[in-house]
């Protein structure tokens, strides 16, 4: 079964290659979804998949690429009626 969460992360992580550290480890997860930078600084995600995959990708969110620092991750789950062929960066 599939689930979906909806992330929001917080602290230094635009510039410091977060985004794309963010898809290669959800296409590592198997997940599917999208992440992009907010106006404010902040970032955001959208995963879908396995449960066990996406606590792996919560836990990710926490940690960050290795030259961002991560403040704050809020996560919830979402009922996402978008179906996503691959885990892409939004701009």
């Amino acid at each position: 079964m599939s689930h979906a969460l909806h992330c929001v992360v917080e602290g230094k992580v635009q510039g410091v290659f977060f985004r794309a550290f963010t898809r290669d480890e959800a296409l590592r997860l198997g997940l599917t979804g999208w992440v992009r930078n907010l106006a404010d600084g902040r970032v955001e995600a959208v995963a879908r998949g396995p449960e066990a995959a996406l606590a792996a990708f919560k836990d990710f969110l926490h940690r960050g690429s290795p030259m961002a620092r991560v403040d704050s991750v809020h996560c919830e789950a979402v009922d996402d009626p978008e179906e996503f062929n691959d885990f892409e960066i939004r701009r």
